[in-house]
């Protein structure tokens, strides 16, 4: 009878271990898969803002400053493709930043803004923009729950021993955290 007792623990035990593993593999596997979706958002963004710069130069052309400002925080972006969350988030605020500008700028062209290309490019542009903030929010929400279950009990036993780490979040940089000037 005892003998039973001590398999049938051992058992459950077992089943949690492997439950416990099994949920810290699903929320790593989510996290990389919501940093991945994140990256294609960004790449997306990337890959819009030539076309986007090279409407603008037709039309505003002597706005270079506003146009070298985008183009550099583009190429900054596209070269921290492979870092951390940190550093990326840093990047593609300079981007973002640069981007208002542009569109700031183009508000003294009217007829610039009447061209269908550039309020279509416009208009992707607003939904990629959109498409990268849901996709920071879930890659957020993942982190969090894999890092809750990186550091509590049982599951923290199994995490540091099995190589299941805590992830950094994709945070806005302090330059998105300003409150924007608004003038009359």
């Amino acid at each position: 009878m005892t003998i039973l007792i001590v398999l049938a623990v051992g058992v459950l035990i077992a089943l949690m271990i492997v439950g416990l593993y099994n949920r810290l593999v699903k929320l790593r596997v989510r996290a990389q898969n919501a940093w991945s979706d994140i990256d294609v958002q960004l790449k997306r963004r990337a890959d819009l803002v030539p076309n986007l710069v090279e409407t603008v130069k037709g039309y505003a052309g002597h706005e270079r400053a506003t146009l070298e400002a985008v183009t550099a925080a583009r190429t900054r972006a596209v070269a921290a493709q492979g870092a951390g969350p940190a550093e990326r988030a840093e990047a593609e605020a300079a981007l973002s930043g640069a981007l208002r500008g542009l569109s700031v700028a183009v508000e003294a062209y009217p007829e610039l803004q009447a061209s269908g290309g550039f309020r279509d490019l416009q208009a992707q542009l607003a939904e990629t923009e959109d498409a990268i903030s849901n996709s920071r929010r879930y890659y957020n929400a993942v982190v969090r729950d894999l890092n809750t279950a990186v550091q509590t009990f049982p599951s923290n036993l199994l995490a540091g021993p099995m190589g299941f780490q805590e992830r950094e979040f994709f945070e806005a940089a302090a330059a998105e955290r300003e409150t924007p000037a608004v003038r009359f």
